[in-house]
Formats: structure tokens, C-alpha cells, sequence
């Protein structure tokens, strides 16, 4: 309890110096953009700072459409402790003329995009242009899952993840391992790691197979806490009053540990800092993965937003401490991968799918909005004869060959219920159909000058995020 006060205290006392300090500095925009693993955060980025710096492609951003984006440019980050996002590196992956997907996030970066803005208003024309300030925080999807952490106790976790690793691919070693142990034995260090490396095992693999909720996540890309005690626990079964010095025990202990230490750190460093929220969903890999996967990623992106605190800034709040995400934008990746007549139809499912966590963000004050992008468009549409009938396809390079493909993934039903009702019963495959992913590599580019990488409503998305402040 004395850890807590002293937090909120802490994070008073900065947002009451950032508060104070406003009116003097130029404004600032923390867009926090998240996801989990392969949601395409990396190109998200790399694509809007792009499209921003040449905005030749995005006329449904009213103020470049208007032209009172005067220019932009990159500057340095203003948190020197944190890693520059590799913007310039990425850029050239995608735009070489053998283009490669770019690295995925495996650290928190950061980038500043300032923008000089024309005057408005009435006296606009007496002030001048204006700067505003972009701060761009891409965090690893692996670790954006403890978010839902923080409000779960060892036991509680415990069981959760025991009840997961029963229905998912991969599990089999630690189960074993488990079943040969019993946790209210003395605590043993070699055990516990044997325990600790199986769950990690299975971790991997269940990301592998398509799952999202793979918790801690840490233990997915443990960078130098490798090895650590903060990293050495595992789920166990319950027991009635655990001895003190016994293996249920310590890993508690740790189970909090790694919630103090590094779970906590994270959340008041970065998210309890953002204004404006992306969260980056792979909605038709996971309906590729079946409907308990699709489940998976529901009950993930409902623990992940119960950490967003969102609502509207008012100053008094930023004083207290208790600054909160202003608008949230849930949004469908890989929209390049269906023909333009379905996107609607993978948006409606987007709203479906997040249904619980929009209206807990709402409840409390923040806008949002759904929408199928495609951050870098890969694909180009076509219609071909199948079986006597004419289908809508795409048509892309494959990453693996190289080689052109045409892709029909399935057709989305109008009612998103059709697909949350079975993944929702459990249901082992879809009843009406299998839904089918081709994985795309980027196509070599031609852009002329004032244009930013092809995309499918990347402005748009710009637009409700940052609209309002330009």
C-alpha cells in the first residue's frame, strides 16, 4: 500500500511539472501504438511518419488536404533513456528495390515528429505558425499483455493460466513436468527452473500456434532479465495454506516481484503517459488460427484495455495525477489482404470483437473508433472465374517464394455474432468455412516526389487521432 502512495504521488508531482511547464513549451502528442506480436506495429510507424512527412496520400487528413501542414520533420526524442525508433532503417526495408518486411518490436522506442502548422482563427494571422510536437511510443506486444497482470493475484493468475495451457498446443512437457511436483514441497531452485523454462517452452509455442494471451510476457522476450528470479516462476495449482519456505510460496513471491518490478516500471514510464492510443489488431490471422484462438485474442484485448485508464484530460486531472487516454483506435491490420467489398465487414467485426473494452472506453470518457487499414498496401485487387462463377481476389507477391499470388481468404458474414458465438461455445473450427491467410511480402515501390508509402486509410486513422489538434 505504502509502494502505491508513493507511485501516485510520484506521477503527481510529474504531471503537475509537465502541467505547469505547458503553457511555455510547444504543444506535445504522446500517441502510444501498441499490439500484440505480428499486429504490424513496426510498419504502422514507419508508414505514418512517412505519410506525414509527404503527405502527397492522405487527403482524408483534413489539415494536409487543406495544406496548413506546412512541413515536418524529425527531431530527437525527448526521453534520452529511452531507444530512438530505427525509423530511417525501417523506411529503407520497405522501400528497397528488393523490399523486406522490417525487424518487429522486441524494445520500447520513440520518435518526435514536429509539425509546423498555419495559423487559424482570428487571430491566426497575428500569432504565426505553430509547432506541434508528435512523440510516436512503440512498446513489444509481448510485454503490452501484463498490463492485465496488475489487477491478478498469484493464485488467480495461477489458475487462469493452468486452465489455458489445458486447451493449447505445446503444453504437454510442462503438464507432466507439473504433475510430478507437489507445490507445497520445500522450495527447491532447480525445480522451480525446470518449471519456469517448460512454461516459456509452451509460451512460445502457443504464440506460435496463433494465441495472444501468453502471459507473462517477459518470458517471451526477456532481454537481460534472462535468468533472473523474476523470471524463474510458474503457474501452480492451488493449496490450502502453503508453508512459508515452500515452492507455492516463493513463486508468489516472484509473481509479485515481477509485477513491482517490472510490469509497474513499465505502465507509469509509458502508457500512464499517453494521450492518444492505436491498438493494432491481426483479426484475420487470428480467424486463420480458429475459433479459439479468435477467443484468445478477445479475452487479450479486454485485459490489455482495462489498463488504458481512458477518459478526457481535464487540467485538474493532469495535477492529481490521473491523466488519461483521450481517444482510442482499434484498428484491423493486413485490410489489404481482403477485396475493398469486405473491409466494412472486417471493421464490424473489429467493433464485435472489442466490444468490451470500446465500451469500458467509452464508459469513461474516451472516443473511439474502429477501422480496417492496411499500413503499407501490398496487394492489388482482381477478379477471377472459379468454378463457373466470377470471385474477388488480391493479388500480392507471397513472402515465402516470391511469386505472384491470388488470394480469396473467405467471405466475412455480415453478422460478426456468426463468428463470436462459436469461438465464444469453444468450437474446434468454424461451421461454415475455414478462413485462409497468405502472408504477403512488400512490393517494390515507385513513389514520386511529395507521396509517402500506399496504404489503405492510414489518413483516416490520422484524422480522428491528431485531427482535432492540427
Amino acid at each position: 500500500m505504502i509502494g502505491s502512495v508513493t507511485e501516485s504521488v510520484w506521477q503527481a508531482t510529474r504531471n503537475m511539472a509537465e502541467a505547469v511547464a505547458a503553457p511555455f513549451q510547444d504543444p506535445v502528442i504522446r500517441l502510444g501504438v501498441t499490439g500484440l506480436s505480428r499486429a504490424g506495429k513496426t510498419v504502422f510507424i514507419t508508414s505514418l511518419v512517412a505519410n506525414l512527412m509527404d503527405r502527397g496520400r492522405m487527403p482524408q487528413l483534413r489539415a494536409a488536404a487543406e495544406e496548413r501542414v506546412l512541413a515536418a520533420w524529425l527531431q530527437p526524442q525527448p526521453d534520452d533513456a529511452v531507444a530512438r525508433f530505427a525509423y530511417e532503417d525501417h523506411l529503407a526495408a520497405l522501400t528497397a528495390p528488393e523490399p523486406r518486411w522490417p525487424e518487429g518490436t522486441r524494445r520500447t522506442s520513440e520518435l518526435r515528429l514536429s509539425l509546423r502548422l498555419a495559423p487559424t482563427g482570428l487571430l491566426g494571422g497575428l500569432s504565426g505558425p505553430r509547432v506541434l510536437h508528435l512523440d510516436i511510443v512503440d512498446y513489444p506486444g509481448e510485454w503490452l499483455l501484463d498490463l492485465g497482470l496488475l489487477d491478478r493475484d498469484f493464485a488467480g493468475w495461477s489458475e487462469r493460466a493452468l486452465a489455458k495451457a489445458r486447451q493449447r498446443p505445446g503444453a504437454e512437457a510442462f503438464l507432466k513436468r507439473l504433475d510430478g511436483i507437489d507445490p507445497g514441497q520445500d522450495f527447491d531452485e532447480i525445480t522451480l527452473r525446470g518449471l519456469a523454462e517448460a512454461y516459456a517452452r509452451h509460451l512460445q509455442t502457443a504464440r506460435e500456434a496463433g494465441y495472444s494471451d501468453c502471459t507473462p510476457g517477459r518470458f517471451l522476450l526477456p532481454g537481460d532479465l534472462e535468468g533472473s528470479p523474476v523470471l524463474t516462476f510458474a503457474p501452480l495449482p492451488a493449496v490450502a495454506d502453503p508453508p512459508r519456505r515452500s515452492l507455492w510460496r516463493e513463486s508468489e513471491r516472484r509473481f509479485e516481484a515481477y509485477k513491482r518490478l517490472v510490469v509497474k516500471p513499465f505502465f507509469r514510464e509509458h502508457f500512464a503517459r499517453i494521450d492518444r492510443q492505436v491498438v493494432l489488431v491481426d483479426v484475420l490471422g487470428a480467424l486463420a488460427n480458429g475459433p479459439r484462438a479468435f477467443e484468445d485474442l478477445r479475452e487479450a484485448m479486454a485485459d490489455i484495455l482495462g489498463a488504458f485508464n481512458p477518459g478526457r484530460n481535464a487540467w485538474l486531472a493532469r495535477l492529481l495525477g490521473q491523466k488519461r487516454v483521450e481517444r482510442i483506435l482499434f484498428a484491423a491490420t493486413k485490410a489489404d489482404h481482403l477485396h475493398h467489398t469486405q473491409h466494412a465487414r472486417l471493421a464490424a467485426l473489429t467493433e464485435a470483437l472489442l466490444r468490451e473494452a470500446r465500451d469500458r472506453a467509452e464508459f469513461a470518457g474516451a472516443e473511439t473508433e474502429a477501422m480496417a487499414i492496411a499500413s503499407l498496401r501490398t496487394t492489388v485487387e482482381d477478379r477471377v472465374s472459379s468454378g463457373g462463377e466470377m470471385v474477388d481476389v488480391v493479388r500480392g507477391r507471397a513472402a515465402g517464394s516470391g511469386r505472384q499470388v491470388a488470394l480469396h481468404p473467405g467471405d466475412l458474414p455480415e453478422d460478426p455474432g456468426h463468428l463470436l458465438a462459436p469461438a465464444r461455445a469453444g468450437a474446434e473450427d468454424w461451421p461454415l468455412q475455414d478462413y485462409a491467410l497468405e502472408e504477403f511480402a512488400p512490393a517494390p515501390l515507385t513513389l514520386r516526389p511529395g507521396e509517402g508509402p500506399p496504404h489503405i486509410r492510414l489518413d483516416k486513422a490520422a484524422e480522428f487521432l491528431i485531427g482535432d489538434r492540427l
